[in-house]
């Protein structure tokens, strides 16, 4: 809360804003992109009415197993955030992980309002806020580790089998620059407090740079905040770097494992589309999408995975329908569980507690 006796707002330069029109337009581009590759991009590579008709022929066991997955792929998304936020329950972290997550598969720019929802619905329930920045910042940079090792791992199994190729490469070689860049920094940010802070300074320079093009800041004091994450996150990985880990780890590989069981189900076998490229589209796709082009990654994703699995082989119509299963049960499937989480949140009132 503001001190009272702080200068008043109309002694400050009034806050710089973009107009309306430009966020309405980003907004609408980024829907358009959407509509545009489902739409007009999707029915170009598969006859839709064939995609219909495989997907009708889905057993009762293989729509249950889809579905199994669906929940085990839900459950280890919440284990994420539990195992960097000690003394969450699972049912906590399932009402948190599943509004952020619905907000930002149908908003555009929703990972920001997200991120805002996620603060504040930790704060009801008695984190504070340096633990709540803490575990967001670790597991955003776990999940970043994650996806760029990916493209290496994907590319190593395919090497070995005597196969790849040059996208997969490049992914691969820009993955590991990156990841080998950010594990460098991470470690010398944590064992060293002055080079955190100069990091930290650094990073506010180039911000404040930045900023200058859109009348934004200056971004001041990086330093000493990077100097105090190093300080809160340091007994938080001592303690449990390696539960982080395993949990991101499993996470992703459940992702992959509803799309390979997709796959499958869908007709499209290992002789056609082996796991090993497979799991090198899946981590390719996971990296592009890291951009945020729109909502919850829709078309981008759709598209990205249809492309690399029918240049593997795959038959356009028996992918498609893999593709359009998989993003049912990943990306539409949270929404309707996004409004249920919502639900209960209102129904808890004893949640909004200190945990």
């Amino acid at each position: 809360m503001a001190d009272e006796e702080a200068p008043a707002e109309a002694d400050a330069p009034p806050a710089p804003r973009f107009s309306g029109w430009k966020r309405g337009l980003g907004i609408a581009a980024s829907l358009a992109i959407a509509v545009g590759l489902l739409v007009g991009v999707l029915p170009a590579i598969a006859n839709i009415g064939e995609v219909w008709d495989a997907i009708q022929t889905l057993t009762w066991l293989e729509s249950g197993s889809l579905l199994l997955l669906a929940a085990w792929n839900i459950a280890t998304y919440q284990l994420v955030i539990m195992s960097a936020l000690p003394g969450l329950t699972i049912g906590r972290a399932f009402v948190v992980g599943q509004i952020s997550t619905a907000v930002t598969n149908t908003l555009p720019a929703g990972s920001a309002v997200g991120v805002g929802i996620t603060y504040a619905m930790f704060s009801s329930f008695g984190f504070d806020a340096g633990s709540i920045a803490i575990a967001s910042v670790v597991t955003g940079l776990w999940n970043t580790f994650v996806k760029l090792g990916l493209p290496i791992v994907a590319l190593a199994i395919l090497s070995f089998q005597g196969q790849g190729n040059a996208a997969l490469q490049s992914a691969a070689v820009t993955g590991l620059i990156i990841l080998v860049v950010a594990i460098g920094v991470l470690a010398l940010t944590l064992a060293r407090e002055s080079f955190a802070r100069a990091t930290g300074v650094r990073i506010g320079r180039v911000a404040t740079s930045v900023g200058r093009r859109f009348r934004r800041g200056p971004f001041e004091g990086w330093g000493d905040r990077l100097v105090a994450f190093r300080t809160q996150s340091l007994d938080l990985l001592r303690r449990r770097w390696y539960w982080v880990t395993l949990a991101t780890i499993v996470s992703h590989l459940s992702l992959f494992a509803m799309l390979l069981t997709a796959l499958r189900h869908m007709g499209v076998s290992a002789e056609v589309v082996t796991g090993a490229e497979a799991l090198a589209a899946f981590a390719v796709v996971r990296l592009l999408t890291a951009l945020p082009i729109t909502p919850g990654g829709l078309g981008v994703v759709e598209v990205g995975y249809t492309t690399a699995l029918v240049v593997a082989g795959g038959d356009e119509e028996l992918v498609v329908a893999a593709v359009l299963i998989y993003r049912a049960l990943s990306y539409l499937l949270q929404v309707p569980l996004g409004a249920l989480a919502y639900a209960i949140w209102r129904s808890k009132g004893d949640w909004r507690k200190p945990a």
